[in-house]
């Protein structure tokens, strides 16, 4: 067994190896240096998160995620002012080929206008929202000489009949509790899910970005869960948030990472 202890003022990391083959390099000096980082990491994590905590805002109690295909949803339940910052820096992104936009997420229709003033060659919107998709329809009938192709579904039924884009900007929330539990609680980041698709669905030099839920940096396996699926990454921090002490999503940070995964 490997024992290796980290204190600080604040706290005490203790790791011990129980398996003398994990981790387990030609040398014990490379072993020592790897354990060393390690520790090291973790412990400077969690003083910057311990510095960052102190600037978050309360918010409010989770509240019960029904079924959001079909509901009627209010402005706030789908997306509240404060990320509009972040809609319009992904929108930059994702619109700045000018070329061929896929936005799978509707919502207010805010990204979508920021992404029709860059004046994209097309943009497809994918939305499985009922009444929100009528909400699309109406605004795509405003702009009659734009290339804008709605599309009603969930992007798990229709993505594959899409050929491939330029750019993808995904903008969407867990439909049910279920999608809660998989693609929130047990995952990354909640766009996780949808890295290997985006990846099939760009063509070679197409740009991906989506809410990061990472508030100053990427952590190491967000990283390198990106890099399975993309070949560069870059980032950067949207702040200051302004944040509502009652926020009603669950974020709590005044700022976030943008992330650019290029194919």
């Amino acid at each position: 067994m490997t024992r290796r202890l980290k204190r600080s003022r604040n706290f005490e990391i203790t790791l011990e190896i129980k398996n003398d083959g994990f981790i387990r390099p030609p040398r014990e000096a490379q072993r020592n240096w790897l354990l060393k980082r390690a520790m090291a990491e973790f412990a400077a994590d969690l003083a910057a998160l311990d510095r960052l905590a102190a600037e978050f805002v309360p918010g409010t109690e989770a509240m019960h995620v029904g079924d959001r295909e079909q509901a009627d949803l209010s402005d706030a339940e789908i997306m509240e002012d404060w990320q509009i910052p972040i809609m319009q820096a992904m929108a930059d992104v994702a619109a700045k080929s000018r070329g061929q936009v896929l936005e799978i997420g509707y919502g207010r229709g805010v990204a979508a206008r920021m992404i029709q003033a860059h004046e994209v060659a097309s943009h497809t919107i994918i939305e499985c929202n009922r009444p929100i998709m009528r909400q699309c329809e109406q605004w795509r009938a405003t702009r009659p000489e734009r290339d804008i192709r709605p599309v009603l579904g969930r992007w798990q039924d229709v993505l594959d009949g899409l050929g491939c884009f330029d750019s993808i900007f995904f903008h969407t929330y867990p439909l049910n509790e279920e999608e809660v539990l998989d693609q929130i609680g047990d995952e990354i980041t909640f766009a996780a899910h949808f890295f290997s698709h985006a990846a099939r669905h760009l063509v070679d030099g197409g740009i991906f970005t989506y809410l990061s839920n990472e508030i100053d940096s990427l952590g190491r396996g967000h990283q390198r869960l990106l890099l399975q699926h993309f070949s560069s990454i870059s980032m950067r921090c949207i702040a200051p948030l302004a944040l509502p002490v009652d926020v009603r999503d669950a974020w709590w940070s005044d700022s976030m990472m943008l992330v650019s995964a290029v194919k």
